[in-house]
């Protein structure tokens, strides 16, 4: 694979932002996906280290995969530690080996970041699981379980 993966900044927003429309296409989030909100979050990201990392790869001046890196702190999993937030490769560039490299920068970006376990969730039925399988991600006991503290009104 020739393509390299570059650290994103704020000036990459809109490539950013269009990829992960894209993703909403394959794979929708289980919140709405709110441009504004996005928008804000992302630039949030992209401004703040501490929260994560973003990285893309282009094919000449256009992005065309991406991967966020998102860092916790969890007393289990003994201190930091790092989640892969979002991992989208357009369909055009699947199977030429990118969503692997990209798992390669995630493992070791999060090590450099001082990260102690690297986490990911993906939907039943991704046809991504097998490639996270190899990669020496394991299924747990446990249910993913989330509920919403933003306030209804």
């Amino acid at each position: 694979m020739s393509h390299e993966a570059k650290l994103a900044s704020l000036t990459d927003l809109e490539s950013i932002l269009k990829l992960m429309q894209r993703m909403q296409l394959d794979e929708p989030w289980s919140e709405p996906f709110n441009e504004s909100v996005v928008r804000f979050n992302l630039a949030e990201l992209l401004q703040n280290p501490v929260y994560g990392l973003i990285y893309f790869v282009g094919d000449g001046n256009r992005a065309i995969a991406y991967l966020v890196i998102c860092f916790d702190y969890s007393l289990e999993y003994r201190g930091k530690g790092a989640w892969v937030d979002e991992l989208f490769v357009e369909r055009d560039h699947r199977q030429q080996g990118i969503g692997a490299y990209l798992l390669n920068l995630a493992e070791s970006a999060s090590r450099e970041h001082g990260a102690q376990y690297l986490h990911l969730e993906v939907s039943h039925g991704n046809r991504a699981i097998e490639l996270y399988r190899r990669r020496g991600f394991v299924d747990h006991d446990r249910y993913l379980m989330t509920k919403s503290l933003l306030s209804r009104a």
